[in-house]
């Protein structure tokens, strides 16, 4: 396709956006002036304080979080990219799986070297642990391959050798682990066996006369699966195995095995393989490990649970085989605390998307020719995204409950935090996945579109339902713990104490028969109704276990048998034990609107969770009128709720750059703008830009001097400048590199658009002390960019700006690097072949001011005006604020 016809082809669509008028012999035949972006804020007021909200969602540590975002957004590793007048930082899918592992590595070192993860490991106590689950959240949010990976190594390697291990693995394996000196992984699923840990198959041995340990893979079923970190980038493994000793299998332990050595290479013994591209998670270096025979030092036994002698002698404080198994996953539950965690933030993304679209999209009138009406005043719509979003609230206040009991546990509540884990990871995540569905539906076809982050997440946080536990086998380990510990207290007749069956001491609850606005409403009301729910089927169970029990059948058979009551149960009790949280986080806020609307937000929690439960129907609990009241009450909640959607949203704290273009101006990021008109120029000079590289690279290029520079911003005639030089000054000047356009489009864009202010220039003052060979200095430029007031630089750098005077002051930063480190970095950047190797996406603007000269052209006028409102939103640098441009950028 021809120049012209490309030019003809933007001129076109730029007359159609800025809304030009279209001759028409026929007036009823003119179309309707097109849709304009209007943000949701100017329309939609804060019915309560969002801060006092963000406080209680998030929990603990926002100032720490604040501070995570603000490093993701200040590197271009986290892929910023310009969309609708705003830049977004999220991954970039159209990378080969290869690319987002290496990707994902180099940004785990670089929020390393920013002090991250410092005390993850080495640090204790509850603030430590909180402050952990913070900023893996935060991880999370921006990418889950970028907190799986962080996961395995810190949750699952780390928490390993801290929990299962003793003094002497803490002093040699903790503190590297922190630093990434060891890289760990943690395998423990098996192609054969993955939520029946019991059953594994790969065997350990000892063996006394070299004090070594022998592990092996008997069989293809025994191979480890799944094992993040594995296929590439982990050095060390948990290997969880069966201990045989003297013929006596021991049951499982944990050891720790090197894999490959620090060079990278797989350790002899080993054998290693990929598990190939997945539906998500791609990020994720999954992989397999076979061991033959082989053999680890005594010491690298973690000792904390059993221990073997030098004679080979087995010990164990704990002689029950059970109980002695329980011990060794005890300290796993801290996975599926951050699973749960991390389920709710992403639904919290997917719903504060899917909400601002709705708050801003329109479709369909309900009069002839009135106005369309925007989605989320649709009833149905409401009715899609607002329950998903009261749960999703309600689930926020229980995560946040199980990891303060989790960071405060004792020997005491271990089994209440195995078994309250247990139903949150499994309800929250089921829930994640329902939302991210119904968002990625409710936003249309811009759904499918992974820059709209909505769809993709399905596929990233999918596997949260089986791993750590498929979700259907832990909805059962809830029933069988509530069935054992009533049984328990009905044998030894002692009232119930423990996972929150206090309430079975009280005489049965009795719902009224009439159901109206208020007592629907009533806390008391929706707290009754979840306890008898909870009674009655865990009464049911018990009831039919044991009358089955009497007639010979194994206990186990009986709860296969009755799965579909466990399920109920297991439903029931996490409900409940949620709506908990948030009557108590209601409980403790003053009167205000902060509480009124959190008392709206509990309600439609309490209320859809019982009307999408048929169990209190099927057994009479409520009639069909009352499900009925139920039904209405609930679709009332929704209109109330509406006016409060935004305020909602932005309460969740997550910043408009980890969001998409859809959830802000979704015209303009959807336009065809000057930026994808240049993009499209380049991509035919994509060889042309790689051959000069290189010949950069090989010195081909000299780099432009000072007197150069003067005499084109001084002459205005650019025409002896070759296409590097033109690059090297639009990118001292705030812009990213033009990557070989052809020279005669580049010179007429510079040339015919006033993109400086070239009187101001200073320097003509160093023309004379300088030798006619120099490059510019540091200095020289930065005194010229302030000079000229220069407006029109990167949205990139803006944005990183914007950010750096946000982030809190008080947060406590890791060790910044000294000034003079500084200073030769953005030297370094002045003095090498501009531009990000990893970003072909044109970043340039051409902003419209006075006309430097009369050789513009028809043509440029038209580009220039596409881009006249981005640049309205232009703001000028500062001279403390340039060495950030400069540096900033790994």
């Amino acid at each position: 396709m021809s120049e012209n016809v490309e030019l003809r082809r933007a001129h076109i669509l730029a007359n159609h956006i800025l809304r030009s008028p279209r001759p028409s012999s026929n007036p009823s035949l003119t179309p309707e002036v097109c849709f304009q972006y209007s943000p949701p804020e100017l329309n939609e007021s804060y019915g309560f304080e969002v801060k006092e909200m963000r406080k209680l969602l998030d929990g603990h540590n926002l100032e720490e979080r604040d501070w995570l975002y603000g490093l993701m957004m200040q590197s271009n590793l986290f892929n910023p990219k310009q969309r609708g007048g705003q830049i977004f930082v999220s991954p970039d899918y159209n990378q080969t799986m290869e690319q987002q592992r290496q990707i994902s590595m180099k940004r785990i070192f670089y929020l390393l070297e920013k002090g991250v993860f410092q005390g993850w490991l080495t640090e204790t106590g509850p603030e430590a642990e909180l402050k952990k689950f913070a900023l893996y959240e935060v991880c999370g949010i921006y990418d889950y391959s970028l907190s799986a990976k962080l996961g395995v190594h810190f949750l699952l390697w780390g928490n390993a050798v801290k929990f299962f291990g003793t003094k002497r693995h803490h002093e040699k394996w903790l503190k590297d682990t922190e630093d990434y000196v060891v890289k760990g992984c943690f395998a423990m699923t098996e192609l054969g066996h993955g939520t029946n840990v019991r059953g594994i198959e790969t065997v350990t041995t000892y063996d006394p006369t070299t004090e070594e340990f022998v592990i092996n893979t008997p069989c293809e079923s025994a191979q480890k699966y799944w094992i993040g970190e594995a296929a590439n980038h982990a050095n060390h493994a948990i290997v969880i195995s069966q201990l045989s000793m003297n013929g006596t299998n021991q049951g499982i332990h944990v050891f720790i095995a090197q894999i490959r050595d620090h060079d990278g290479n797989t350790c002899p013994n080993v054998r290693i393989a990929d598990c190939g591209h997945k539906i998500g998670l791609n990020g994720v270096d999954n992989g397999r490990i076979w061991f033959d025979n082989l053999r680890i030092p005594r010491e690298n036994l973690l000792n904390s649970v059993a221990d073997v002698l030098a004679d080979g002698k087995y010990v164990s404080s704990i002689k029950d085989p059970d109980q002695r198994f329980g011990a060794f996953l005890a300290p796993l539950t801290s996975g599926r605390v951050t699973i749960a965690s991390s389920a709710i933030y992403s639904a919290k993304l997917g719903l504060a998307v899917a909400i601002r679209y709705s708050l801003s999209r329109r479709a369909f009138s309900v009069a002839a020719n009135g106005p369309e009406v925007l989605l989320l005043d649709y009833p149905s719509h409401q009715r899609r995204l607002l329950p998903l979003l009261a749960k999703t609230y309600a689930m926020s206040f229980a995560v946040n409950d199980l990891k303060m009991i989790y960071v405060k546990r004792t020997p005491e509540t271990n089994k209440a935090i195995h078994v309250v884990s247990s139903g949150f990871k499994a309800v929250l995540t089921w829930h994640n996945m329902r939302t991210l569905q119904e968002c990625r539906e409710a936003v249309g076809g811009q759904g499918l579109k992974t820059e709209n982050r909505v769809g993709h997440l399905k596929g990233e946080y999918d596997v949260q339902t089986t791993f750590e536990g498929d979700n259907n086998v832990l909805m059962q380990l809830v029933s069988k713990a509530l069935f054992a510990e009533y049984v328990s207290c009905k044998k030894r007749n002692k009232p119930f104490k423990g996972l929150g069956l206090e309430h079975m001491n009280s005489p049965r609850p009795v719902l009224p028969t009439q159901l109206t606005s208020s007592t629907l409403r009533c806390s008391q009301f929706q707290k009754s109704v979840f306890c008898l729910r909870e009674r009655d089927l865990l009464e049911r169970f018990t009831s039919e276990v044991a009358e089955l029990q009497g007639r010979g059948e194994s206990r186990e058979f009986l709860f296969l048998l009755n799965h579909q009551l466990s399920e109920d149960l297991s439903k029931a009790f996490t409900e409940k034990a949620i709506l908990q949280t948030v009557l108590d986080a209601e409980a403790k806020l003053p009167p205000g609107s902060v509480k009124d609307v959190l008392g709206l937000v509990r309600s439609m929690y309490a209320l859809i969770s019982l009307e999408e439960d048929p169990s209190l129907l099927r057994y009479g609990h409520l009639s069909r009128d009352n499900v009925g009241d139920v039904r209405k009450e609930v679709s009332k909640l929704c209109g109330e709720l509406r006016p409060h959607a935004l305020a909602l949203v932005a309460s969740f704290g997550i910043p408009d750059a980890f969001l998409s273009p859809i959830a802000f101006n979704w015209v303009e990021a959807n336009a065809c703008t000057a930026f994808s008109f240049v993009t499209l120029l380049t991509n035919k000079h994509l060889r042309e830009r790689e051959r000069d590289r290189g010949r950069m690279k090989n010195g081909g290029e000299k780099k432009i001097t000072v007197e150069e520079y003067v005499e084109f911003c001084n002459s205005g005639n650019s025409i002896h400048f070759t296409i590097a030089y033109l690059n090297q000054i639009l990118h001292l000047h705030g812009f990213r590199k033009l990557h070989k356009l052809q020279k005669k489009i580049v010179e007429e864009a510079v040339d015919s658009l006033d993109l400086l202010d070239l009187s101001r220039s200073t320097l003509k003052q160093v023309t004379d002390s300088s030798p006619s060979s120099s490059s510019l200095t540091l200095d020289e430029v930065i005194s010229d960019i302030e000079a000229l007031k220069w407006q029109e630089c990167c949205f990139t750098s803006l944005q990183i700006i914007n950010s750096q005077e946000t982030t809190p002051s008080e947060i406590s930063k890791p060790k910044q690097k000294s000034n003079k480190r500084k200073k030769a970095t953005m030297k370094k950047s002045l003095n090498t072949n501009f531009g990000d190797e990893n970003d072909n996406t044109m970043m340039m603007m051409l902003p419209t001011k006075k006309m430097r000269n009369k050789k513009t052209t028809k043509n440029l006028k038209s580009i220039s005006t596409f881009v006249k409102d981005a640049s309205s939103a232009s703001k000028p640098l500062s001279a403390n604020n340039l060495s950030s441009r400069f540096s900033s950028f790994p």
